[in-house]
């Protein structure tokens, strides 16, 4: 039938080889779901990325609308879809010189109630490759090893990283258990020829620096 998804072996293929896989097209047709009884999927998509193509971000979605088998809810989910891959990727590139500079990347993180341990890679200008989460933990505790986070790190050819997690009861005064984990971090990333920058622990009105508070362990 027209309206089923046209390509079901794409979803398999994706989730063999990863979301790269995929054409623009394709990973529209896999938000879409389906098409219409007139407009098969493999049209809706085409139509959609000519309209992204030929849009500014304010008319976008009512532009959308107007594509005949679309209808608010579609239109909204691809909109949707494209700010959120917009939002999550905004830090590529950015430029960190201070511990400020990072906290707008990560706030998000600070609504979590589970402490969120994050790893953030730079290159050698101090500009973020990545940004993931390392491990999840109680309302209270985290637990993190240092291959967890020097895995990604090295596979990236990252010159420094920035550590960071959240405190859910919204102090970021640093426990023993955070200071000693940064000493063996430190000492990880001395090993591995990666520079600590920095461990921030956040909260949703405040942080708190260990290089800005002397704890890098640094000679």
């Amino acid at each position: 039938m027209k309206n089923n998804f046209a390509k079901p072996d794409i979803r398999e293929q994706t989730l063999k080889h990863g979301l790269s896989f995929p054409t623009d097209e394709e990973l529209i047709m896999m938000i879409l779901g389906t098409g219409t009884k007139e407009h098969p999927v493999e049209y809706l998509s085409r139509i959609i990325m000519n309209t992204l193509n030929s849009s500014n971000e304010e008319n976008f979605v009512q532009n959308l609308i107007k594509i005949k088998g679309m209808g608010p809810g579609k239109a909204l989910a691809i909109a949707s879809a494209i700010e959120l891959g917009r939002r999550r990727n905004r830090h590529k590139e950015a430029l960190i010189k201070k511990p400020q500079d990072i906290i707008p990347f990560i706030k998000g993180y600070s609504m979590n109630q589970k402490e969120h341990f994050l790893c953030v890679t730079l290159n050698g200008g101090n500009e973020i490759i990545q940004i993931r989460v390392i491990s999840v933990g109680t309302v209270n505790k985290t637990i993190v090893h240092p291959r967890e986070i020097f895995s990604e790190a090295l596979m990236e050819n990252a010159a420094a990283i920035v550590v960071c997690h959240n405190h859910p009861s919204g102090n970021c005064h640093p426990s023993e258990e955070d200071i000693e984990t940064t000493k063996n971090i430190k000492a990880s990333a001395d090993i591995l020829g990666i520079t600590l920058l920095d461990h921030i622990i956040f909260s949703k009105n405040s942080y708190f620096s260990f290089l800005e508070n002397d704890l890098l362990f640094t000679d």
